[in-house]
């Protein structure tokens, strides 16, 4: 017979695996945890927001891959999700430290979708997205880099974009004005809703479905440091 510490122990170990399992499949399947680290989805979302995101609100995936075995629903414009950067060997040689991080973003434009920018005001379909959620920092507007009566871009849309940072007047222009650029099949536009200072799909492109992980459900915690809770974050659902 096992002396009574060492069945003690056995039965803290048995309990300590099966949390430990417990907690992978909540975090594979069902739920995980994000912290908003930078300013693009100001006001919604503030620096030091912790949001729960849903994984299986667009479907279960098979363990270790991008293939869903059971569909839910589609991400829907206006949605705000969860997604890896893609990460472009060459265009993003200077930002080596985005390799496989997580952003946040709001979905703008689904498959199939015409999204234009004129003057920073967003068209999809030929019309105006509005909302309260929208916030401009900057009264600057750069001149239009596109020539009157520019046709769509449609045959390689990835010669546009070019994954600059808004340093350079070109760079710039490209925040405030987009020629009419078709969703592909599979593929989502996603913008920050601080506007002016969003490094998003008007400089990379479109997010690929497979890249999706999830939509951002709720706020658990919202610090930004010990000494300042932001106890009127907590539990607020996100929109």
């Amino acid at each position: 017979m096992n002396p009574r510490w060492l069945k003690t122990l056995k039965e803290y170990v048995e309990a300590l695996l099966v949390a430990v399992v417990l907690a992978l499949v909540i975090r594979a399947f069902i739920v995980q945890a994000f912290k908003i680290p930078t300013g693009s989805m100001l006001e919604t979302l503030q620096i030091g927001d912790q949001l729960l995101v849903s994984k299986f609100h667009y479907g279960i995936r098979l363990p270790f891959s991008d293939n869903i075995l059971i569909p839910v629903y589609e991400p829907a414009r206006g949605d705000i999700v969860v997604f890896e950067y893609p990460f472009n060997e060459k265009l993003d040689a200077s930002r080596p430290n985005l390799r496989d991080v997580d952003f946040v973003k709001r979905i703008v434009g689904i498959p199939g979708d015409m999204v234009e920018i004129r003057a920073k005001q967003v068209f999809v379909n030929g019309k105006p997205v509005g909302g309260p959620y929208i916030q401009h920092t900057r009264d600057d507007i750069e001149q239009s880099p596109l020539p009157e009566g520019h046709v769509e871009i449609s045959v390689d849309p990835k010669t546009y974009f070019d994954h600059c940072e808004d340093v350079t007047t070109l760079c710039r222009s490209k925040r405030d004005w987009m020629p009419k650029i078709t969703v592909p099949a599979g593929k989502y536009f996603c913008m920050g809703d601080n506007r002016d200072e969003s490094f998003d799909s008007r400089f990379w492109g479109f997010v690929d479905r497979a890249s999706i992980k999830g939509k951002a459900m709720v706020i658990y915690w919202s610090w930004t440091g010990p000494t300042n809770v932001r106890w009127e974050r907590i539990g607020r659902v996100i929109h």
